[in-house]
């Protein structure tokens, strides 16, 4: 022990010797991370169909009266439970695209042009980073007309934004927001919606092709009901032979909270109690199923699986893979 030691101090002097040349030299500025995220769109594979969801940004939403129908406390524990903020809610957009052999098809088309700096708006620009040219979609197909979901209809000079599609769309929703005579019949916050309508679909004259309840839409794609978020709201089920996943809209929002409590009413529903039971129904579906999803308001990339849980359901991202 005795020799040992002298040896092992001998190998530590030159270290300790170089210690005052290294601080007289000047330390090397740190690289600095840029503040922007990486493009936000994502690939998968349903049979041979190829499926891209598309991040539109996001907005961020007062807790105060969201959950209709059950305290503010209740609601922020959940989300605490959930790892999310209880100051605030931040609602994702998400747009999923499919490839199929005949059609190249969009559901939804996201918040649309925004101003400069808005943290949603963000679909048109994911979409250049994904290779996506949106001359060549050949298929809008909508699932209703919440401004989130139709506005994208327009480009920044009030153009089609998808020239060379035909824009399918639920007959029941429609029918509501294109007859003035069910205003009345719509909570006033969402009256808007209608003149909204009006302008977003201007462009399309003659290339909007109403759907009848449960029709297919194009090859290996057909809309399912799912009314209460709004009259004709509208979920779709895509197919190529036995490889399917569903594309849930707004079923539900973030899942971390409306599918943990299912029972949760959310201040965008204009028949809240219809979208409780039709959020139920269909996630007992995709559950029992084992049907991958796509939701519109679920955490980037927005595709996995919904497990039934005891009391309620939860979301399970999909695995993330890096080739198709």
């Amino acid at each position: 022990m005795s020799q040992s030691l002298p040896r092992r101090l001998a190998l530590a002097t030159p270290v300790i010797l170089a210690a005052p040349l290294l601080a007289g030299r000047a330390t090397p500025a740190l690289a600095q991370a840029p503040a922007a995220q990486a493009p936000g769109f994502y690939r998968f594979k349903v049979g041979n169909f190829v499926v891209t969801t598309v991040h539109d940004g996001y907005n961020e939403q007062s807790l105060d009266g969201f959950v209709r129908n059950a305290p503010l406390a209740d609601v922020q524990k959940v989300l605490a439970e959930n790892f999310l903020p209880t100051d605030k809610f931040r609602i994702p957009f998400t747009i999923t695209f499919v490839q199929t052999p005949t059609h190249f098809v969009v559901f939804d088309t996201g918040n649309g042009v925004t101003p400069a700096g808005a943290t949603a708006g963000r679909m048109i620009e994911n979409m250049a980073a994904a290779g996506i040219d949106p001359a060549k979609v050949t298929t809008v197909i909508q699932s209703h007309f919440h401004g989130d979901h139709i506005n994208g209809l327009l480009n920044g000079a009030g153009g089609a934004a998808f020239p060379n599609a035909e824009v399918l769309v639920p007959g029941v929703e429609w029918g509501w927001w294109t007859d003035a005579g069910n205003e009345s019949r719509t909570p006033e916050f969402q009256r808007g919606n209608f003149a909204n309508t009006a302008r977003r679909f201007a462009p399309y004259q003659g290339k909007v092709r109403p759907l009848a309840e449960g029709a297919e839409a194009v090859p290996g794609i057909r809309g399912m009901p799912a009314y209460g978020h709004t009259p004709g709201h509208t979920i779709y089920r895509v197919a190529d032979g036995n490889a399917q996943f569903v594309f849930l809209a707004d079923v539900t929002n973030r899942p971390e909270l409306f599918a943990v409590m299912p029972g949760y009413h959310a201040v965008f529903d204009i028949d809240p109690t219809m979208a409780e039971a039709t959020r139920r129904r269909v996630f007992d579906m995709v559950s029992a199923d084992r049907l991958r999803v796509t939701g519109y308001h679920f955490p980037f990339p927005a595709q996995g699986f919904i497990e039934k849980t005891a009391s309620g359901y939860r979301f399970i991202p999909g695995d993330w893979s890096s080739t198709l």
